[in-house]
C-alpha cells in the first residue's frame, strides 16, 4: 500500500494542531497527558511538533479530554471558516 504524500495544507494544519495542544497543555507534563490519554509520550511529542500531521481522531479525542478542550474548539482553531454542525443549514424533513 502506497501512502499518498500530505499536502502543504495538511502539514500546516498538523503544525497548528500541535501548537494548539502544546499551548493547552501549559505546565502539565507530556508524561501526564500521554498517560491520561492512553498514548505514548513519543506519540504526543510527534503530534505537538507536527511530525504526525494527521493523527487519528480517537487519539485527538483522548488528548482533548485530558486537556479539557472541546473538539469544536480544536476544529474552529484549525479551520475558522468551517461551519459547526449547529450552524449548518438543516434539510427539511
Amino acid at each position: 500500500m502506497v501512502r499518498v504524500p500530505l499536502t502543504a495544507e495538511e502539514i500546516e494544519r498538523g503544525q497548528r494542531l500541535g501548537e494548539l495542544l502544546r499551548s493547552a497543555r501549559g505546565e502539565t507534563s507530556m508524561v501526564e497527558v500521554a498517560q491520561g490519554a492512553g498514548i505514548s509520550v513519543e506519540t504526543l511529542r510527534k503530534i505537538e511538533t507536527g511530525r504526525i500531521a494527521t493523527p487519528a481522531f480517537f487519539t485527538i479525542t483522548a488528548v482533548a479530554r485530558v486537556l479539557d478542550i472541546s473538539l469544536d474548539g480544536i476544529a474552529t482553531a484549525l479551520d475558522p471558516d468551517a461551519v459547526s454542525p449547529d450552524q449548518a443549514p438543516r434539510r427539511a424533513s
